[in-house]
């Protein structure tokens, strides 16, 4: 590898300027060859390598991966190149191999600056993932078995074996979209969203918004709105967690007006557009737009009045009456007004949500408006609700974590602040 030109000014600004196809592109000049002669190691015309070079980021992932591992793109120059880590060619080194210390301090300093709770490894090995996709497992079990029983894990909380499993589940996906048949494009898209999710749940936002990003351009192939409007939902919210609340709300509202063009015919796409409607009222109080919030959160309320009270399994958007009513909550909380938002959550029981993760949420967003109105009583009374149904809802985010800390070190004698703290842990 000529380490040389990976240190150099033109790489490290093409890192910087997120553009993975503009190092694929100097690795095949470096080394001297032709478009044509990198598309026949890689198995694509030398008009598809132009494509890809141009594209970067929006063009296929697996033809990313081969057309840098061919031109001696270094795995964690490509990883900074796609937004998974702030590493600038200037300081990597050569590959080879690199000692336990060095690995463990690396994964360390990526959990402590994103602030996660999950083990540092199964982060690491997330973005390493991303960035260098494993081999397929050939695992037996069908994908969409699996794709189920991985969002069963993300319902139950579980993040930590969701992201234990996600590797593999996503090398097989990718291995099974070979053909670019709609199905097998659409759970593909479906895979890395929920990868997004996890990773958005725990604070990794950089490989998030990569996962996010991979979403949506094979939900664009799939040719399925349902699937492109979950793509479009996921991208928008680690948008606005990376405070880019305009682009934010640009991906919804286009998501909102694609899933409104099916007519809605279906209870699907109905609830796919109380789903989108709730997520660009929330985006948009995130964003301080109070009229929009506000706009948006009524009509999400007309469009789920109609939807049952348990979603039917295996929808994808489950939204139902008493998840809008919970999106209230948090719309009004972003507002500042958390006297409306424990108005909107009045009548919301836990038994109106169908997964630990949903009623964990309920919990914490409720929480989190009694923090914000100078309760702290009640506050911790909530967080800890959420811990005794979903304890990653609270130990696994940042932000609530941040919450716990608070109340230890401002409210230490309040009832259930102890026990708080006990169930989040000492880092809280």
């Amino acid at each position: 590898m000529n380490t040389d030109l990976w240190a150099s000014q033109e790489a490290h600004l093409l890192v910087e300027n997120q553009n993975p196809g503009g190092l694929i592109r100097l690795g095949r000049r470096g080394r001297g060859w032709r478009l044509e002669d990198l598309g026949h190691r890689i198995g694509c015309s030398a008009a598809t390598v132009s494509r890809l070079e141009r594209r970067g980021r929006q063009a296929d992932l697996d033809l990313v991966k081969q057309a840098a591992e061919h031109v001696g793109v270094p795995t964690h120059v490509l990883a900074a190149s796609l937004g998974l880590t702030r590493v600038t060619p200037t300081r990597v080194l050569p590959d080879g191999p690199r000692c336990a210390e060095e690995d463990d301090m690396r994964r360390r300093t990526l959990l402590a600056v994103a602030g996660l709770a999950v083990p540092a490894s199964l982060l690491a090995s997330a973005t390493d993932a991303l960035a260098s996709m494993p081999a397929p497992t050939r695992s037996p079990i069908p994908l969409d078995a699996r794709l189920v029983t991985a969002r069963a894990l993300f319902d139950a909380g579980q993040n930590a074996r969701l992201l234990e499993a996600l590797p593999g589940l996503l090398a097989d996906a990718h291995h099974a979209a070979r053909g670019r048949e709609d199905l097998a494009l659409a759970r593909l898209s479906a895979t890395y969203s929920l990868w997004s999710q996890v990773l958005v749940k725990v604070g990794g936002y950089d490989a998030s918004r990569l996962a996010a990003d991979r979403a949506m351009v094979y939900a664009e192939w799939s040719g399925s709105p349902l699937v492109a409007a979950a793509a479009a939902r996921e991208l928008s919210i680690v948008l606005r967690h990376q405070n880019q609340p305009a682009a934010a709300q640009r991906h919804i509202l286009d998501a909102v007006s694609k899933v409104e063009a099916t007519g809605l015919k279906s209870d699907a796409q109905a609830a796919a557009y109380a789903q989108m409607l709730a997520t660009t009222s929330y985006t948009a109080a995130r964003a301080g737009d109070r009229d929009q919030a506000l706009t948006m959160i009524r009509e999400a309320r007309r469009a789920a009045r109609d939807l049952p009270a348990q979603a039917p399994e295996g929808r994808l958007f489950p939204i139902t009456p008493a998840a809008v009513d919970l999106y209230a909550v948090g719309v009004h909380w972003a507002l500042g007004d958390a006297g409306a938002a424990l108005e909107a959550g009045r009548g919301l029981r836990a038994g109106q949500f169908a997964t630990p993760e949903r009623k964990g949420r309920m919990h914490t967003d409720l929480g989190r408006a009694w923090w914000q109105w100078g309760k702290p009583e009640e506050a911790a009374a909530q967080l800890l609700s959420a811990t005794r149904v979903s304890p990653s809802e609270v130990r696994d985010r940042p932000a609530i974590r941040k919450i716990v800390t608070e109340l230890r070190s401002k409210h230490p004698r309040v009832t259930g602040v102890r026990e708080l703290v006990a169930a989040v842990g000492t880092g809280a």
